[in-house]
């Protein structure tokens, strides 16, 4: 039956007795029909008493499935509650109660069971909402500390946490040293240290992802430090609340293969029942066997075709699947996506923030002669610290332990020059600090072999040069490159092993760089200077029979990730948007995740396709047997036993390891700045 009509019954059973109301009932089935079966068989009791035993068990077996196929049947549909209905009711007709009897109760029996099972994969999901605690210690400007509840929490509020409890809101370290546990939300393993943000009202402007040490999330474990943090998201909007409410709509969004399934039930239900009538009337009309064996008959025809496994097959597997991917911090929005990654064969990648840190970095020192190192260090550290230039940053950073004691210098008069680089006076000389143009239009004539082939051989290599010139003398070239990730290289390799046969990188960054990260990462292709639009066009070209996914930070790539076949977020921790875009979303900056997801996916499509054959298998064997004579009550345990061994074989996913697909693949920490 259709999981949206079982969770519709849901809510009135729970206002019954409670959450386990059906398997009371199955099991009070049960009961009667143990009841019945000694009153007729082993006491000698009178009839009546048996088939008012009987009559119980119809009461008890069938009060849920009335329900569910009556709500079923007045939106036009024909399901399988409704089949297993006709054909109790008609065993009944022709005397049989106690087949009658027993179709119901492992009927119930089976679907109390198969909701339990179900319920434990959206448990493992839905207990995140208990994390979060219900009140949370606010402290105002005056200093005075005050609990509040969570949901009065406003955006720029001080939250105190405490040692050893559960934070109330998504913010950022602004005092405090501890280590969270962010395992519920993220599915780091490892704790994970914090500090505070040196300005946080600057960082939150400014638009860019707060590096992991400084942001926290609602309902992680504190560690033995006390921390204030201040609040970035109302509780409603937290990153806890957004993966609960994402996991509990994902069902709604169905697989292919689901969707499939649900069409076929709405042709296959009345063929079978006019198959039913088929058999019926053959008996009668052309065996002329008595009207009661045939009808028996009909029904136990019509218990074997019931397509009970089948209709629970797929959706089983997907909710499985999206569980275990949330536990280990992949958000998969619904089964459609799950499945689809699992058939892709190419895959785009991103660059700035995916493969790399979007970080630059200082990759290269290469001084005109060896003995100008510690002078070419000093000098551009001196005269990049009154620089504004984006790489000025960058460079003083991994500059500053490099100066050596007592070689510092200071710098004068600093003056940009656009597009080329900067000018200055380090200890009274002229300096200056800029590109290979800015040094020809300085000096045509002038600049050395060796320093513009090092440029040449450091521009191959994606590295953005600059040439430090000082008193007259060149004293050699840095190279700065954004920062790659460590674990890129291999999980491009473990992406091949499962399958994925084109990888390529789609950029906006020049075609050299892009050209100089493909090679390191060992990817097919690698396509620069591309604007979205460019990459929406490349993602039409790569599709192919199988389609692609696209893998980006969910901002400047959602209209690639749209059009993809499956677009993957990278970092949603520190990105709405990617949420909002992304089909699936790894909820830590760790690439080395999309592996596993791929795993998943695959082995969930696999069970998908296991269950299907199975299913079917059954119901190709029960209905030639029941023709040729197979009673009730085995074909009974046959089918509902199948639908068990579906349910079953789906939960397997719940215990799917990251195993090989993620050997070797080493979570690497996005750099501070």
């Amino acid at each position: 039956m259709s999981t949206e009509a079982r969770a519709s019954e849901h809510g009135h059973g729970a206002a019954l007795l409670g959450e386990r109301s059906e398997l009371i009932f199955a099991i009070a089935a049960g009961v009667t029909y143990a009841g019945g079966m000694t009153a007729r068989y082993l006491v000698s009791a009178p009839e009546w008493v048996a088939i008012a035993l009987f009559a119980a068990t119809y009461f008890f077996g069938g009060y849920f499935t009335i329900r569910t196929a009556v709500s079923t049947v007045r939106r036009g549909r024909f399901e399988v509650d409704f089949l297993m209905l006709v054909a109790a009711v008609g065993a009944a007709m022709v005397g049989k109660w106690a087949e009658g009897s027993v179709l119901l109760f492992l009927f119930s029996l089976g679907h109390a069971l198969e909701e339990y099972a179900m319920g434990r994969a959206q448990r493992s999901i839905e207990a995140l909402a208990e994390l979060a605690p219900a009140t949370a210690l606010v402290r105002a400007p005056d200093g005075v500390v005050r609990e509040v509840d969570v949901n009065d929490l406003a955006i720029g509020d001080v939250v105190v946490v405490l040692p050893n409890s559960r934070l109330a809101a998504d913010g950022v370290v602004v005092d405090g040293v501890s280590s969270v546990d962010e395992s519920s939300v993220t599915g780091e393993s490892i704790p994970v240290e914090k500090a505070p943000i040196a300005d946080a009202a600057a960082a939150l402007a400014s638009g860019t992802a707060v590096p992991e040490s400084h942001r926290v999330f609602a309902g992680t474990m504190n560690g033995a430090g006390a921390m204030d943090v201040r609040v970035t998201s109302r509780a409603g909007d937290s990153m806890l609340a957004r993966v609960i409410t994402m996991v509990r709509e994902a069902d709604t969004q169905k697989s292919p293969t689901q969707r499939f399934i649900d069409r076929f039930q709405l042709f296959y239900v009345p063929v079978v029942l006019a198959g039913v009538l088929g058999v019926l009337a053959f008996g009668v009309f052309a065996a002329a066997e008595p009207f009661a064996d045939s009808f028996y008959r009909a029904m136990v025809v019509l218990v074997a075709a019931s397509p009970c496994a089948l209709a629970i097959a797929t959706p089983s597997a997907v909710l499985a699947g999206i569980a275990r991917a949330a536990q280990a911090g992949v958000l998969a929005k619904g089964g459609g996506p799950l499945e689809t990654l699992g058939r892709v064969r190419s895959m785009a990648f991103d660059k700035t923030g995916t493969l790399t840190w979007g970080q630059p970095k200082v990759t290269d020192i290469v001084p005109a002669r060896p003995e100008l190192r510690d002078e070419l260090i000093s000098t551009l550290f001196a005269v990049e610290s009154y620089s504004d230039h984006p790489l000025a940053g960058a460079i003083t950073r991994d500059l500053a332990l490099l100066v050596p004691a007592g070689a510092e210098r200071t710098a004068a008069s600093v003056n940009s020059v656009t597009g080329r680089g900067i000018t200055a006076l380090v200890d009274g000389h002229t300096t200056e600090v800029g590109n290979r143009t800015m040094f020809f239009e300085l000096d045509p004539e002038g600049v050395p072999s060796e320093i513009v082939r090092t440029v040449d051989e450091l521009h191959e290599r994606g590295r953005t040069t600059m040439i430090v010139r000082h008193a007259g003398v060149y004293l050699g070239v840095v190279g700065v490159m954004d920062i790659p990730r460590a674990e890129a290289a291999p999980v491009v390799a473990r992406l091949r092993e499962l399958g994925i046969d084109d990888i390529v990188l789609i950029s906006g960054d020049n075609q050299r760089v892009a050209d100089a990260v493909a090679a390191d990462m060992g990817l097919n292709a690698a396509h620069g200077g591309l604007l979205p639009e460019d990459k929406v066009t490349m993602i039409g070209k790569l599709g192919g029979r199988n389609g692609t996914a696209m893998v980006g930070d969910g901002v400047n790539d959602a209209p690639a990730m749209v059009n993809a076949s499956v677009g993957i977020a990278m970092g949603a921790s520190g990105s709405a948007v990617a949420l909002e875009t992304a089909d699936i979303a790894l909820m830590v900056d760790d690439i080395g995740r999309l592996p596993f997801a791929v795993a998943l996916s695959r082995r969930t499509a696999r069970i998908i396709r296991q269950n299907l054959t199975f299913s079917l298998l059954i119901v190709l064997a029960l209905v030639p047997a029941t023709l040729l004579g197979l009673p009730i009550g085995p074909a009974v345990f046959i089918h509902e036993g199948s639908t068990l061994l579906v349910v079953a074989n789906a939960l397997r996913l719940l215990r799917f390891a990251r195993g090989a697909e993620h050997e070797g693949i080493v979570h690497e920490p996005r750099p501070t700045a």
